[in-house]
């Protein structure tokens, strides 16, 4: 449900969040308050969650495992193509990927398990 509001001389659109919708895909990226989001994400509450439509406009649902954001490959990193998860540039050794085929414009990633 949407409610609009009016501050300081200003309509304002605001989102009533709705309950959790069982069924569903997430849609990746999302856009959520000021942000785009390329995986399920967790703000304040105990399980991470995702958006059924590319702007939340309140229909989410919990993330389960095949939900979670996949690594694209082949994907582009600083000079060089990586077919697969790659430790460079990672400070802690761990394996990750890119979750765009450019990780050197979208800088968005992730750990590999």
């Amino acid at each position: 449900m949407e409610s609009t509001v009016k501050a300081k001389g200003k309509i304002r659109k605001t989102i009533t969040h709705l309950p959790e919708v069982k069924e569903g895909k997430c849609f990746f990226p999302f856009h959520y308050r000021d942000g785009i989001f390329y995986d399920c994400v967790q703000f304040k509450v105990k399980h991470k969650w995702c958006s059924l439509n590319e702007t939340y406009e309140g229909y989410w649902k919990y993330c389960s495992e095949e939900d979670f954001a996949k690594c694209v490959f082949p994907f582009w990193y600083r000079h060089l193509i990586y077919w697969e998860c790659t430790k460079d540039g990672d400070s802690f050794g761990k394996a990750w990927c890119s979750l765009t085929q450019n990780y050197n414009k979208d800088k968005v990633w992730k750990y590999c398990d």
